[in-house]
């Protein structure tokens, strides 16, 4: 094994390193703490990560030929500028530079859930299908609209952020963008802790325990649901639906064939077969494959996208362009 590229996936509570082949093979992986509360900050995390990282991780390929970074928000990947981590937040930065006069190596940048698909795309559902959605449920949600064999990423580099797709104009869940009822604030990770946050004072004998300054895992609500507690209950079950309409939504926009779901929250099998019991056949009846699993080797699906985004920028550094 000769070559390799250092890849950097930028969640919402940690930092994922790894060393990737390039045909897709995850090496070794490192995780790092982050701070993704400003722009900036989740910046130096990165910088400081990837300098950890080079310093102190075992090598095993020859040599490391380029960096491939995976960030929230929106990204303009052939400028290789990082636009804003959140929507109103903008704060252009030309990573690609940054990257690359620090560590003198070629830097790619893309959004996370855009390296996510690219990866399902060439390594998995899209050796199948050319026309699926990965989607995203963890700490936030997002999803990669594949068309015809192609990533659709709009005009702002914006298409798929379907976390602010409304599925309850009555909610009492009023987003962060100003409207109510967004599916990120009642089936992402952050958005079940904050449902229960919210309504716990009505559940006074929920078994739910709150630790100041800390996060309600999704997985211990789906625990507590299965157990019968009702404050659980009631924000997984509000939870399964609104995702189900946001997919049923979905469907209708792009007609795919296959629903990847991935993310923390989206791989629990509980709440996954919970979300299929509100899914309406006859709106999913052209979606032959349904709601499917990766189809990838590695659940580093971030980490191997943000590697071919690294091995891209190497390849147009050598005066081709990748296929």
């Amino acid at each position: 094994m000769t070559q390799s590229i250092l890849a950097v996936d930028l969640g919402g509570t940690s930092i994922l390193l790894g060393e990737v082949t390039l045909d897709g093979k995850v090496l070794h992986t490192q995780s790092y703490p982050t701070n993704t509360a400003t722009q900036a900050a989740a910046m130096e995390n990165i910088q400081k990560a990837i300098s950890d990282y080079l310093g102190t991780a075992p090598r095993i390929a020859r040599e490391l030929i380029a960096i491939g970074i995976g960030v929230v928000g929106r990204v303009d990947r052939a400028q290789g500028v990082w636009m804003e981590i959140q929507p109103g937040k903008t704060n252009p930065t030309d990573v690609r530079s940054i990257i690359e006069q620090q560590f003198g190596l070629p830097c790619g940048i893309d959004n996370d859930v855009s390296c996510a698909t690219l990866a399902e795309l060439k390594h998995g559902w899209g050796r199948e299908s050319k026309d699926f959605i990965y989607l995203n449920v963890g700490t936030g949600i997002a999803a990669g609209f594949v068309v015809n064999g192609a990533i659709i990423e709009g005009s702002h580099f914006n298409a798929g952020e379907i976390g602010h797709m409304v599925v309850d104009m009555n909610s009492d869940a009023i987003c962060a963008c100003g409207r109510r009822g967004c599916v990120e604030r009642l089936s992402s990770g952050l958005g079940l802790h904050e449902r229960v946050i919210n309504l716990r004072s009505q559940y006074p004998d929920t078994a739910i325990a709150i630790e100041e300054g800390k996060r309600v895992a999704a997985e211990t609500i789906f625990e507590q649901a299965q157990a019968g507690d009702a404050l659980a209950e009631r924000v997984t079950e509000e939870g399964a639906r609104a995702l189900a309409a946001a997919i049923m939504n979905m469907v209708r926009v792009s007609d795919p064939d296959t629903i990847v779901l991935g993310g923390g929250v989206g791989g629990n099998a509980y709440f996954k077969e919970l979300v299929g019991q509100y899914l309406n056949p006859k709106t999913m009846r052209f979606v032959a494959n349904g709601i499917a699993g990766t189809k990838q080797e590695t659940p580093e699906a971030g980490l191997v996208g943000a590697a071919m985004v690294g091995l891209e920028a190497w390849t147009m550094k050598q005066g081709s362009v990748v296929s």
